[in-house]
């Protein structure tokens, strides 16, 4: 009799156990299913020519419900495409693309399909817009790269045969000028 008691005491803590694991983890937590992520594809390519932009950075800044979900960067392949599978459906995405001697791509998109697709054409860099000037399509003046004037070249050091640095030859100058008029001095121990 004592064994059909026990019996039926397990039986009712094995109910209560499958019941209570559709609500947590049967550790006291609390279990809720995985959100559901999107497979963004975006490929970018070249806009005079249309042909596809390896090493491109595609940077996605996502938000979902006022949270933050931080940033994520991918470069593009070989066939101008970066590919993403962490983004939750819902998310409001500021999608960037950037690359050396183009103008830098922005856009905001709403993640609301399980599959994304984008394309970016990567533009020369243009003209800014003015009030005072009509520059639309007007190509930028400056080129693609590093705009700095050029700096002076610094002469290489001479060394002479002990090791120590020579004395560098100036450069002429005026010699109407006064500073550059030198009277000798004499020296301790030298004749007059």
């Amino acid at each position: 009799m004592g064994w059909v008691a026990g019996l039926a005491v397990a039986m009712a803590m094995v109910s209560a156990g499958a019941a209570q694991s559709t609500r947590d983890d049967g550790h006291g937590r609390k279990w809720k299913p995985l959100p559901t992520l999107a497979h963004v594809v975006v490929t970018v390519t070249k806009g005079f020519d249309g042909k596809p932009m390896p090493h491109a950075a595609v940077v996605f800044h996502a938000t979902l419900n006022g949270r933050d979900d931080g940033n994520l960067e991918v470069k593009t392949n070989q066939e101008g495409k970066a590919t993403i599978d962490v983004i939750e459906v819902g998310s409001d995405v500021t999608l960037q693309v950037i690359a050396n001697g183009f103008s830098t791509y922005a856009q905001n998109v709403k993640i609301d399909e399980p599959t994304k697709l984008f394309e970016v054409k990567l533009l020369r860099p243009r003209e800014q817009v003015s009030v005072y000037e009509n520059n639309l399509g007007k190509a930028s003046e400056l080129k693609p790269g590093i705009q700095e004037p050029p700096r002076p070249v610094i002469p290489a050091v001479k060394v002479g045969p002990t090791g120590y640095a020579l004395p560098q030859d100036t450069p002429a100058t005026n010699e109407s000028s006064p500073s550059s008029q030198v009277t000798p001095t004499s020296q301790p121990g030298s004749p007059q």
